[in-house]
């Protein structure tokens, strides 16, 4: 019988910890990734070959977020959906370099709209650009 293989992506070492806790636990493969290896790794034909099984075809998967303490968090395992939606459209910024187009395209919404949840929800699209450079 095939083993279940679970993948985390994730820069945070505390729930790579949980998650190998848990998986042997369960009886479970966890492969753990930082977001760095995993975006280059897609990209990399071998990479993807490396983390296939004969059983499992590597076309997308569900996304779970792992409980943490992670800061702001304060104390409950469960955000609302104005959260989640909120940190998906910073998170969609900052991998696009403050391109909001493309910001909006990877998350399935118009323009438009990415336009208007910024402004719902208070996030500053400037934030992201150019994130990881120093300044002059």
């Amino acid at each position: 019988m095939a083993r279940t293989l679970f993948i985390v992506v994730t820069d945070d070492t505390d729930i790579i910890s949980k998650a190998r806790s848990w998986g042997v636990q369960n009886n479970v493969t966890v492969n753990a990734y930082s977001s760095g290896q995993w975006s280059e790794g897609l990209n990399n034909p071998a990479f993807r070959t490396q983390i296939q099984t004969e059983n499992v075809t590597l076309t997308g998967g569900k996304v779970y977020n792992f409980p943490s303490n992670a800061p702001g968090a304060s104390g409950k395992n469960v955000q609302t959906m104005n959260q989640i939606e909120s940190d998906a459209i910073i998170n969609a910024i900052a991998q696009y370099k403050g391109n909001l187009t493309e910001a909006a395209k990877a998350l399935g919404i118009g323009r438009a709209t990415i336009y208007r949840k910024i402004k719902q929800y208070n996030i500053d699209p400037n934030g992201s650009r150019g994130k990881g450079t120093a300044a002059a």
